[in-house]
């Protein structure tokens, strides 16, 4: 017997597959754990090595373990405590059932103990460079093959699976091996059905029959039963044909201290594996590649099956019983012939074992691989000879990763997010992103009205009434009588928000009057616009220029004001050539009485006290590519269907109003006549019924700027481009990265749709709460274009997943 290093065979490269470079990435992980000669009253060395499967160790550390005199005692009281249960096994059944729930506590107590006394032993300062470097080296999601390799009886029998770190790394197993192995020649497997050789011993007082049922169920298998056989037909079976798995189910035992075990092969014999040297060497030869002892106390049998250098043994380490090795074979069975690689088909069927620990405790501590180091595990497909060529296949399915690494995972979700950005850029995603805008601002709180604002609304009844008709929508009689009456209640301000581009009639000589000196009286007109061909319209002539405002929106492609526009250069042949919006000259002049007055940045931003109107640009938020003009913001509607109070014109003239409700406030006159057209569509609504009168939203635009600066009420606000194309690109990476999560539990492909599905209707709703969060405080950041790249790299990250596990099994 030759010692060698616990690694695999380099792949020559005259055979390695043309796509190797690119799938490097998907290799997996070999940690080899060392423990050299020691004793625990003394310690032992250890040597930590790992790399990828079939390449020589990339990274070794040493490290020790410090003595631990009370370690082995611990043993040795839970071993007490689980075998005094007296559970049913397949040791050597008894002839009744003990069941005491003090004796499962008891068991249960000694468990914890044990498992706390190892993990403290683990976590010893000589100990934490490996332990650093085994969390520097591995990623969660590694696919991780563990061999603890040690000569030592007591550290074979030690719970490895419950080292801490193993729970960090749900595809990673734990196997034991011996210091000397050897690599042996044998016949490659021919294509076909793979070859079970089935023992059923003896079967006293245990039921062997469901693991029979479940060995004839597997597809794509020949299984030879053997009940109860002789020693000499068992020996012929082994010389006679080549067997890919054998498997035994009934009672044995390991003797002596361990070292060797024994099988009880039917009611009068029993067999010794040194007693079965030579049929099992022959079986090597011929291709035997796993050896399955669904029976108790398997860890000698595990040891004298190592000295014949099979390559993978999977016992059990103390007495099973029935219903735990009947559950374990189902479950491992199930996983092993579906694809999965070995090691994580054991360590998949061990954790499902913790369904029963609460009737049989420490149920998920029996299983455990013997692995020979110098051999590779097989998969299903390869013990059926499907995959032997490794110029026309992929790397074998134990060397690839079932799943994506994550910087595959991040490749994909980025690319995803740029290609969204992209098309947002061409301003394809602008009409929806308009629609989910308006649809988060429906759903903000109650404001309530602004209290700063009175619209006196003129409609058809009052058009009706007025002593003079034939003068549009207001005669200036009408008028001048509601002006009279409004300055004796004490405005602040006054806006005339109805177009007047003629002269006063000769005989209102009081009106013409107030429109020259009332400094409380704001007039409107209209900018003439070159390229619409809109002449414009021309503001009162008695009304001094710098009390004069232009009333002109600006609607969105769907007909819908989502902005404000400040001030712009006017042209020069307008007949209204007031830089100002009304909106803005009526704020102005209320905000002058608080001491307040409007200033400009270095940027060319108007500033009203410590609120600075930021100009939007082309592309802000969802809008891509507008022509962003003269000065504009974004109009912040109040959230409520009555934004300020308002009279009618009757009521004004009739004397049905108080003081109380013009004093120190805004008050705009404007029509409300359905008759009049001067209604606009806004995020509220677009009907007939729903559409906002003008003056109305001109009440809304003063309030925004009116609250901004005296109520610190947040403008709407955007990132810039970098900052979105990065929101984006996180959700995108977070859609990939569930899709790579789901994909790594290992369920089956109709489970993880399920999921998948679950998650890309979970997480835009996630999404939406978090977007809504932030525009209530003024922030407007992509929605739609984030939940196109949840759904876009979910699905992309699962398509490819899919496409790989396909061509590489």
């Amino acid at each position: 017997m030759r010692w060698v290093p616990p690694t695999f065979p380099l792949i020559p490269p005259s055979l390695r597959h043309p796509l190797s470079p690119l799938l490097e990435e998907f290799v997996n992980k070999l940690v080899v754990l060392k423990i050299g000669e020691g004793s625990f009253e003394q310690g032992f060395p250890v040597t930590f090595q790992v790399g990828e499967e079939n390449a020589r160790p990339a990274t070794e550390v040493t490290g020790k373990l410090l003595p631990d005199q009370e370690l082995p005692g611990l043993y040795q009281q839970w071993q007490m405590a689980y075998r005094g249960m007296g559970l049913r096994s397949r040791l050597s059944a008894p002839d009744a059932q003990v069941k005491n729930v003090s004796l499962l506590q008891d068991c249960g107590k000694a468990s914890a103990l044990l498992r706390d006394r190892l993990n403290a032993w683990l976590q010893a300062e000589p100990f934490r460079p490996i332990r650093e470097k085994w969390l520097e080296k591995l990623h969660p999601s590694d696919t991780i093959r563990v061999i603890v390799q040690t000569e030592d009886m007591l550290l074979q029998k030690l719970p490895w699976h419950l080292w801490e770190v193993l729970e960090r790394y749900p595809q990673a197993e734990i196997a034991l091996s011996a210091p000397a192995y050897d690599q042996v020649s044998h016949h490659s497997t021919p294509p076909g059905r793979v070859g079970v050789l089935a023992i059923l011993g003896n079967s006293k007082g245990i039921d062997t029959k469901a693991d029979r049922v479940l060995l004839e169920k597997l597809v794509d298998a020949e299984v030879r039963l053997l009940v109860e056989p002789s020693r000499q037909d068992l020996s012929d079976r082994l010389w006679e044909h080549p067997w890919d798995i054998l498997f035994f189910a009934g009672h044995s035992s390991s003797q002596g201290e361990g070292e060797t075990g024994k099988i009880y092969i039917n009611q009068t014999d029993s067999l010794t594996i040194n007693q079965l040297k030579y049929a099992l060497r022959k079986s090597l030869e011929r291709g035997l590649k796993l050896a399955i002892f669904n029976s108790c106390d398997g860890l000698g049998l595990a040891r004298e099956l190592a000295d014949l250098h099979i390559p993978q043994v999977i016992v059990m380490r103390e007495p099973v019983p029935d219903p735990v090795a009947q559950t374990f074979l189902k479950y491992f069975l199930q996983a092993f012939s579906s694809g999965e690689p070995l090691y994580l088909a054991v360590r998949q069927a061990r954790e499902r074992l913790q369904a029963l620990e609460e009737q049989f405790p420490c149920a998920t501590w029996l299983p455990v691989i013997y692995q020979n180091p110098a051999e590779q595990p097989p998969t299903w497909q390869e013990l059926k000879g499907t995959e032997v060529d490794p110029t026309t296949q992929p790397l074998s399915a134990p060397l690839l990763r079932p799943s994506l690494r994550f910087r595959w995972v991040i490749a994909l979700s980025l690319t995803v997010a740029t290609l969204i950005s992209g098309i947002r850029y061409l301003g394809v995603l602008q009409p929806v992103e308009l629609r989910a805008f308006d649809q988060l601002l429906r759903l903000r709180p109650e404001e309530g009205t602004d209290s700063r604002l009175l619209v006196v609304t003129i409609d058809d009844s009052d058009i009706q009434t007025q002593p003079q008709k034939g003068q549009g929508s207001l005669s200036d009689a009408a008028l001048s009588q509601l002006l009279e009456i409004l300055a004796r209640y004490q405005p602040r301000v006054i806006g005339l928000d109805i177009y007047r581009d003629r002269p006063v009639e000769s005989g209102q000589k009081t009106l013409a009057s107030r429109f020259k000196q009332d400094s409380r009286l704001v007039a409107t007109c209209k900018v003439s616009d070159t390229e619409s061909k809109v002449a414009g319209i021309a503001p009162p002539p008695e009304v001094p220029g710098d009390r004069v405002g232009f009333s002109d929106f600006l609607e969105d492609p769907d007909g819908i004001l989502r902005r404000q526009l400040l001030f712009m250069d006017v042209p020069p042949d307008s007949l209204c050539n007031t830089p100002y919006s009304f909106s803005l000259q009526l704020a102005s002049r209320y905000l002058a009485t608080e001491g307040i007055e409007p200033s400009f940045t270095q940027e060319g931003n108007l500033q009203l006290g410590k609120t600075v109107f930021q100009s939007i640009h082309p592309r802000t938020g969802g809008y891509q590519g507008i022509d962003a003009w003269g000065s504009q913001i974004l109009l912040n509607y109040r959230a409520t269907r009555r934004p300020v109070a308002q009279v009618s014109l009757s009521q004004v003239l009739s004397g049905q109003i108080n003081a109380s409700a013009v004093k120190d406030r805004i008050v705009l006159i404007g029509v409300t006549a359905r008759s009049y057209g001067d209604y606009w569509s806004t995020p509220y609504g677009s009907g007939p019924a729903e559409k906002m009168a003008g003056v109305v939203v001109q009440a809304e635009m003063t309030s925004q700027i009116l609250s901004a600066v005296l109520n610190q009420r947040p403008l709407l606000w955007v990132w810039s481009q970098g900052m979105e194309i990065a929101w984006i690109g996180i959700w995108s990476l977070m859609g990939g990265t569930i899709a790579w999560w789901l994909y790594g539990r290992r369920q089956s492909s109709k489970q993880t749709m399920t999921w998948v599905v679950l998650a890309v209707v979970v997480a835009p709703g996630v999404l939406c709460l978090i977007c809504f969060g932030i525009l209530i405080q003024g922030g407007w950041v992509p929605l739609v274009p984030a939940i196109l790249a949840i759904a876009a790299a979910t699905s992309t990250v699962s398509f490819y997943q899919n496409f790989r596990s396909q061509r590489l099994t």
